[in-house]
């Protein structure tokens, strides 16, 4: 995977900002419906061109590493209050 192909997936899948697995899994569903080949705006080489880019994201995020300090933390959940606990 290089960055061209990573952009490509992201643009289809129309994700602006940060997004969680469920959101990522939410949006294929709704497109695959749209694109599915036994629909009426359906096309085979749309929908594998979006199983292809779903594919990508999710193994993008999957490989993810989180670093686990404090600020990184912070930036996650920036309404977290009780910092007592954090160590």
């Amino acid at each position: 995977m290089d960055y061209v192909e990573f952009e490509k997936a992201i643009d289809f899948l129309g994700i602006l900002t940060r997004t969680s697995k469920k959101d990522l899994k939410k949006k294929y569903l709704k497109l695959s419906k749209k694109y599915h080949p036994d629909s009426e705006t359906g096309s085979t080489l749309k929908f594998q061109e979006l199983q292809e880019a779903y594919d990508l994201v999710y193994a993008y995020m999957d490989s993810f590493e989180f670093l686990c300090t404090k600020e990184e933390f912070m930036e996650q959940n920036p309404f977290f209050t009780n910092y007592k606990n954090w160590k």
